[in-house]
């Protein structure tokens, strides 16, 4: 006779067992089939099927004009007529930041497919070198070979890392790749460094450019992350017009902490908690710093909306304003006076 114990798992497994043919049922089943279509249709082991932005319009486009801008240097007092929006340049900023991003993406995916076809060759790398491009050089410098004397790492790691390296590659118990596996690999490198580099151009095309199009509000946040409030926000205009609390979290990720500590979780952190003002100050102090520096964020942007400071001198002058008011909060608190 079966125990009360036993005969409540039982009805479970029946409940759970009825619950599943119930939504096997309401699935019709061409949806069905059309989704292990999709799943066959997946081509893992071609990068093509999983990384085409580099193959896209936008990409080449965009790409080219901040290659071409670089070459080309525009005259500040040209850059600020009217409002800032009005600058032919402002939309390719837009569009670079944009893509910035994107380009971010892809690096990780073709890193992903990378270490799926390098696994077999030297499984320990991918948890000694974290950086997907670091991978991507250290991949190529190694390719097939299996005597790690033979391999120069330098200049591609620091020498701590390539010692370590070095001894995990001559113990390993990966195999030589073959022809056909290793090409995939080195051409998914070569894919990621050009992504690398070209990232590089767009970010200083935009670094560049900023101190023209925003002066001020580089000043206070840096230029990259200028560039990046700018694009989150849709525009400069747009981000002038916001309160301080939502600068505050353009750009915040939610991250997903099932079953672990939030302790050391920071709420309400975007792209104005990482600016170098907030990142310098003392734990203690960040959140309150990143809601200071973000109400100026918003000032700075009034101001550059139209061309009102482009020197930057404002912007200049906010920052030590801020600098100052940061080391204010650090100070001790005065000596308490004897009572008479």
């Amino acid at each position: 006779m079966a125990t009360l114990a036993e005969s409540f798992l039982a009805d479970l497994e029946d409940l759970s067992d009825g619950d599943e043919e119930a939504e096997d049922a309401n699935i019709p089943f061409g949806d069905q089939m059309d989704d292990l279509d999709d799943i066959e249709a997946l081509n893992y082991d071609n990068l093509e099927a999983v990384a085409h932005l580099i193959k896209t319009n936008r990409y080449k486009r965009v790409v080219a004009a901040a290659i071409e801008g670089l070459k080309s240097d525009v005259a500040p007092e040209v850059a600020k007529i009217g409002a800032v929006e009005d600058n032919p340049e402002y939309k390719l900023i837009v569009e670079c930041n944009h893509l910035a991003v994107d380009i971010e993406n892809e690096i990780t995916i073709v890193h992903n497919f990378i270490r799926d076809k390098y696994r077999l060759k030297f499984p320990e790398l991918e948890s000694l070198v974290m950086h997907p491009i670091d991978y991507a050089r250290v991949v190529k410098a190694i390719a097939n070979e299996m005597d790690m004397t033979a391999v120069n790492l330098d200049g591609l790691l620091p020498s701590a890392t390539i010692m370590v390296v070095s001894v995990t590659g001559s113990t390993t118990n990966g195999k030589p790749l073959a022809e056909e596996v290793l090409n995939k690999a080195l051409e998914a490198c070569d894919q990621a460094l050009e992504l690398d580099e070209s990232k590089k151009k767009i970010l200083e095309f935009v670094e560049n450019r900023m101190l023209w199009i925003a002066p001020n509000l580089s000043a206070v946040t840096g230029s990259e992350t200028a560039a990046k409030l700018m694009g989150i926000a849709g525009g400069l205009i747009n981000l002038s017009k916001m309160p301080a609390c939502n600068v505050q979290v353009l750009g915040a990720k939610k991250k997903r902490l099932d079953g672990f500590s939030t302790a050391t979780l920071n709420p309400h952190t975007g792209y104005v908690f990482y600016t170098e003002i907030v990142t310098s100050t003392p734990p203690a102090f960040r959140q309150k710093a990143g809601k200071l520096v973000a109400a100026k964020c918003t000032l700075m942007a009034r101001v550059d909306s139209y061309g009102q400071d482009p020197t930057g001198k404002c912007g200049q002058a906010m920052k030590d304003t801020v600098q100052e008011t940061i080391s204010k909060w650090q100070e001790p608190p005065p000596p308490k006076q004897p009572k008479p």
